[in-house]
């Protein structure tokens, strides 16, 4: 394999659209944290085969956990909720690599957050007491807008402002009392007839085969969407569906091609024989949230397999920069995000070949792993800047 990071990562990026993939690499070379988010690969790759941290327990991992990859959500039940939110990476493997890549992402994302070594290494240290007196404890909980703190209450708060008209003006124009997807090219670029063809049929299979409200998934408008960074390039679509009524009760749907993770070469653990990536992605999800989001499914397309997901109006991260120099806000963020990475990988244990809580608390007790995940993840921050710089000026 060569050692030269603009190949590797050309090579993985292989095959997507080549317009999207322009707007990847733009991103990517914006900022080293974006370039981080965007190189989920590079991580493991790079991670080493015989590190002590390869034997702490099982869990069903997130796989691309960062500070950007925990948001808000409306669950099936209705109520709103706070969680990890991005499970294409997701598969079985040692608990500790999702807190190595999100402890990293602390570190390389400190001057986006405007926080200083000390500083950064200050949070690292709050996430990992959260993390292991949660994991300690050995049962589960969500994060919902009454037990909520500091940045994600405010979040959470705030998003009862919101409705749905609100949200369909910012994504859709109105004519004639019909809605349509605005193409700004931003986040939603034209789709070919064929293209919008081929998921108006989709839509109407899996409705069909599922029992759903037929009118409620009556197509209006379909378009590429355009989201993410490690994703960007993938087959996706934005699907404006009439919902509970025109024009201000229409629903927005997402559509995502499903693919291989990028963990998957580098794993030695044994996955299950899942019949497609999308019944990877949406099973995990089901079983690390404590409540599954609305509308989540696969959709199958021959030998091609797709998420399906609400766009929501209650749909949103926490903003990183609304910390305003007062470090007490970004500790409570952080600590809430340790938490909720404990609390995801106890609720799914014992699943599939994955440890069961006894487990995990034993782990938790231990110490001699904390150094470990530090020590790396200020090593391989040193790895990114240089990978970074170079794919910036090669590229």
């Amino acid at each position: 394999m060569t050692n030269n990071v603009v190949d590797r990562i050309y090579r993985f990026n292989k095959g997507r659209d080549s317009e999207l993939l322009k707007l990847k690499y733009k991103l990517m070379r914006s900022d080293v944290f974006t370039f981080y988010r965007g190189t989920c690969h590079l991580f493991y790759e790079d991670f080493p085969k015989k590190s002590p941290l390869n034997t702490a327990p099982l869990v069903w991992i997130c796989g691309d956990l960062h500070l950007e990859n925990y948001g808000t959500y409306k669950g099936n039940n209705r109520l709103v909720y706070f969680d990890m939110n991005d499970f294409d990476e997701a598969v079985l493997a040692p608990c500790t690599w999702d807190v190595v890549r999100f402890l990293t992402s602390v570190i390389v994302g400190s001057k986006t957050l405007g926080v200083n070594e000390s500083e950064a290494l200050h949070l690292c240290n709050v996430f990992l007491d959260t993390y292991s007196n949660t994991l300690a404890k050995g049962h589960s909980r969500s994060v919902e807008k009454e037990t909520a703190k500091g940045l994600v209450k405010d979040l959470l708060t705030s998003l009862q402002k919101r409705d749905r008209k609100k949200f369909l003006q910012q994504h859709t124009k109105e004519k004639k009392d019909k809605r349509r997807l605005i193409i700004d090219d931003k986040h939603i670029t034209e789709a070919t007839e064929a293209q919008q063809q081929k998921v108006k049929e989709l839509l109407t299979v899996w409705k069909h085969a599922t029992q759903q409200d037929s009118d409620f998934f009556k197509v209006l408008d379909v378009q590429q969407r355009i989201a993410g960074t490690g994703s960007l390039g993938l087959e996706r679509y934005a699907i404006l569906i009439e919902g509970k009524g025109s024009p201000d009760s229409n629903y927005l749907l997402d559509l995502k091609l499903a693919v291989k993770s990028s963990l998957q070469s580098y794993i030695t653990v044994s996955q299950p024989q899942w019949d497609s990536q999308a019944e990877r992605i949406v099973t995990i999800q089901q079983r690390v949230q404590g409540t599954p989001p609305a509308l989540l499914g696969v959709i199958v397309d021959g030998e091609q397999f797709y998420v399906l997901r609400e766009l929501q109006p209650t749909q949103d991260r926490v903003n990183l920069q609304a910390w305003h120099g007062k470090l007490a806000l970004l500790d409570g963020l952080i600590h809430t995000m340790g938490e909720v990475t404990a609390w995801d990988q106890l609720r799914s244990c014992g699943r599939q070949s994955s440890a069961i809580a006894d487990d995990l608390i034993q782990f938790a007790h231990a110490s001699d792993w904390r150094n470990l995940i530090i020590n790396y993840a200020r090593s391989y921050a040193v790895q990114i800047e240089t990978d970074y710089h170079e794919f910036s000026q090669k590229s």
